[in-house]
């Protein structure tokens, strides 16, 4: 959430990183330590919830303001052009949804709903998913979703603790799992008594409901740290902070690490800490997924925005001396323009004025660092922007950064917003986040793409769960982070939570707990898929008439290829498919696919199969030309005539099958004009939307043998020249 009162195009971009700055990465000197303030062990997790009294209820649930970083920008003031907005419309997402269950929230196991916004959180263990949202976390069984414990008070995982970390449970909560050590780490941060303090825990097995190595450290009296977003890195628990003096001033962000290792073994532990000017806020720390952890030593990293900028620190902590500590950066790499998304009340809702707050000053969590088997490293982040969710992938980030990829997913008009993204093992990518408009209530939604995809592009989007309500009541808060974790366990299969609400009102939201996972990830499973052609072009249609191509789907692999899905785009649908669900090893199956043009000039599409193959998604881009005037018949056979005898007329049709006025600039015979006659041309220099007119044509041949030509219908209703074929043969 945030800080809290109670109330009741790739080649631009490369372009642009040949000239990245790095000219202010200069260490920063000035390192703070915060000793813990008390650590023990605790007891079991249902002794802790047992030994916590119950919340009362509140006929009034406290909302939770904001504290913003900078000047609230609601309405740009200078929008700029977005070179990195995604134009091409692709297939759906090529990852099957699994599991998606209710998380936390109104009606929910019980849940009491305390606060507004949710601040929906969560991570996936080897086990289990522990989802953590104001003030409340619970533990469920990651194979069926049931129910292990909780809904738990925030604050009773430091029942008998003892200070604000037991008796306060303020929230803005981040739940993380530690995939090397297999260790859960759960915190938040405790202001409603003095002093401001961040309580953490760190549990000793990989059970979420076993016991925890708990902590507190203290930020002062003085020092509100908000807005608090942890990573997990081999060195250390890093965490990023926006301090506010006594809760009111911004005085810039603080970027801190916490001893992990003594955190993992329940030793005295410390916080060392690199306080930041007020000009940089919202860092995020990176956070290790996947099996391959960064070289030994090697710092963390954290990442912001800045004006058409993305900026990059290193951290580099040291325990044993932390005066040895270093915080080095930024180094700027500027990124396509773009205008941020607002801070304060601007996303629509249906039927209500109340709009929802967006929080484009930030960064969304996490910062998701994956090494891959060839040794390259990449970061991978989002914020909201006034055109879509706005995404980078920065490689090489310990060497020479590199925006490697960017891109926004806008594909509509509909606000995309409160995103989160990571990548699998296979380098696919996974982005959640809110849809809402004037039309849509607030739903949750995710899209993706694979190594394969065209750099900076998304396929298309796939819902989660649709929200069938507005939130009214006055109330604009929401969110303030969602959470895209990947399972550690085949680590392939994304886990997603998010907020959305059921019914109108305020103070009832809900939340989604949902996976997916994209067929391609892990090892190759032998099957090989190998088109007949990749790319279908169609023949000049006229709108709402359809023509039709094939293409051969073959497995030249050694095992049974499976396809999970067949989707096409733009004006393009499959007729027939004989693929089925498999395909064997050898065997070979086809699609048809037919062009049902609803506009003139070039329309385009791509079919897009997904299956198990290591080329998966296999893409077939289509192609055809929609026509405004149609033809009919498109082909007349005269039959034999003598020649210097002319036949009886056969009549052709001119229709406008478009929805404007078409100009017809000539109506001609082309090739063997002197043996074909036009006579009764009813059609005039235009035709009307929706009208036609009529000629009649004869043969007449000049000469023995096939005598083959074609009347030209030239018009600017796309296409150029609309055409039907004429044969006779002379005598």
């Amino acid at each position: 959430m945030a800080s809290r009162f109670s109330t009741a195009i790739d080649c631009a971009a490369t372009l642009l990183l040949l000239i990245s700055v790095s000219a202010f990465a200069q260490p920063q000197k000035t390192v703070r330590v915060i000793p813990e303030s008390k650590h023990d062990v605790s007891a079991p997790l249902a002794e802790l919830d047992r030994r916590t009294p119950a919340q009362p209820h509140r006929f009034s649930p406290r909302l939770l303001k904001i504290l913003p970083t900078g000047p609230a920008i609601n309405v740009p003031q200078y929008p700029v052009p977005d070179q990195a907005l995604q134009q091409a419309s692709l297939p759906p997402v090529a990852a099957n949804l699994g599991l998606h269950i209710d998380g936390l929230g109104q009606g929910q196991y019980g849940f009491l709903l305390e606060f507004s916004p949710p601040d929906t959180n969560g991570a996936v263990g080897a086990t289990q998913y522990v989802q953590w949202v104001n003030a409340e976390f619970a533990v469920f069984d990651k194979a069926t979703g049931a129910l292990l414990a909780g809904p738990t008070q925030g604050n009773a995982l430091w029942a008998g603790f003892g200070g604000g970390c037991e008796t306060n449970n303020d929230g803005d909560p981040i739940v993380q799992y530690d995939k090397i050590a297999q260790r859960w780490i759960l915190t938040q941060f405790s202001f409603t008594t003095l002093p401001y303090t961040q309580c953490v825990a760190v549990s000793t097995t990989s059970d979420a409901t076993g016991t925890y190595n708990r902590y507190a450290f203290s930020f002062g009296n003085t020092d509100f740290a908000d807005y608090p977003k942890l990573s997990v890195w081999p060195d250390a628990y890093y965490m990023s902070f926006n301090l506010f003096l006594n809760g009111a001033s911004f005085v810039g962000a603080d970027a801190c690490a916490l001893d992990r290792n003594a955190m993992l073994a329940g030793n005295p532990a410390q916080i060392v800490c690199f306080q930041q000017p007020s000009s940089v806020a919202s860092l995020l720390p990176s956070d290790m997924d996947g099996t391959i952890p960064p070289a030994a030593g090697e710092p963390a990293f954290f990442m912001n925005f800045g004006k058409n900028t993305i900026q990059l620190w290193t951290f580099h902590a040291d325990f044993t001396t932390p005066a040895n500590s270093t915080f080095t950066g930024p180094t700027i790499l500027p990124v396509a323009s773009f205008t941020q998304r607002c801070f304060h009340s601007c996303i629509p809702q249906p039927g209500t004025t109340q709009l929802l707050d967006g929080l484009g000053d930030r960064p969304m969590y996490r910062l998701a660092y994956r090494q891959f088997s060839n040794g390259v490293e990449s970061l991978v982040f989002n914020h909201s922007i006034s055109t879509g969710v706005r995404w980078y992938e920065v490689r090489t980030p310990n060497a020479t950064p590199t925006v490697f990829q960017q891109g926004t997913f806008g594909p509509d008009s509909t606000t995309r917003w409160m995103g989160s993204i990571a990548m699998d093992q296979s380098g696919d990518m996974a982005l959640g986040y809110n849809v809402s408009s004037s039309s849509v209530y607030p739903s949750i939604y995710f899209t993706g793409r694979v190594a394969a995809d065209t750099p900076g592009s998304m396929e298309g989007e796939q819902l989660i769960v649709s929200g069938l309500g507005s939130q009214t009541g006055g109330l604009n808060r929401w969110g303030d982070y969602s959470a895209m974790t990947v399972d550690p366990t085949d680590d392939c299969t994304f886990w997603y939570t998010q907020e959305y609400i059921q019914s109108n009102g305020s103070f009832n939201w809900n939340t989604r707990i949902a996976n997916f996972i994209f067929p391609n990830c892990g090892p190759n499973s032998g099957a090989t898929a190998v088109l007949s052609a990749t790319k279908l072009t169609f023949p000049k249609t006229p709108i709402a008439q359809t023509t039709s191509r094939s293409v051969t789907l073959t497995n030249t692999g050694t095992a049974t290829l499976n396809i999970s899905n067949v989707a096409i785009t733009g004006d393009f649908a499959v007729q027939s498919n004989t693929c089925g669900a498999q395909v064997l090893a050898g065997n070979n199956c086809a699609i048809t696919v037919g062009f049902t043009p609803t506009a003139k000039n070039s329309r385009t599409g791509i079919l897009q199969l997904t299956d198990n193959a290591p080329n998966n998604p296999q893409k077939v881009t289509l192609t055809g030309t929609g026509m405004s005037i149609a033809l009919s018949p498109t082909a007349l056979n005269f039959g034999p005539e003598p020649v210097g005898q002319t036949t009886a007329p056969q009549s052709v049709t001119i229709s406008n099958v478009s929805t404007a006025s078409v100009t017809i600039t000539g109506i001609t015979i082309a090739t063997l004009p002197t043996d074909y006659t036009i006579s009764n041309n009813t059609c005039g220099s235009s035709l009307a939307a929706g009208t036609n007119c009529s000629l009649n044509l004869s043969f007449n041949p000049t000469r023995q043998g096939t005598r083959n030509a074609k009347l030209n219908v030239a018009n600017n209703g796309g296409g150029s020249t609309a055409t039907a074929t004429l044969t006779g043969t002379g005598q």
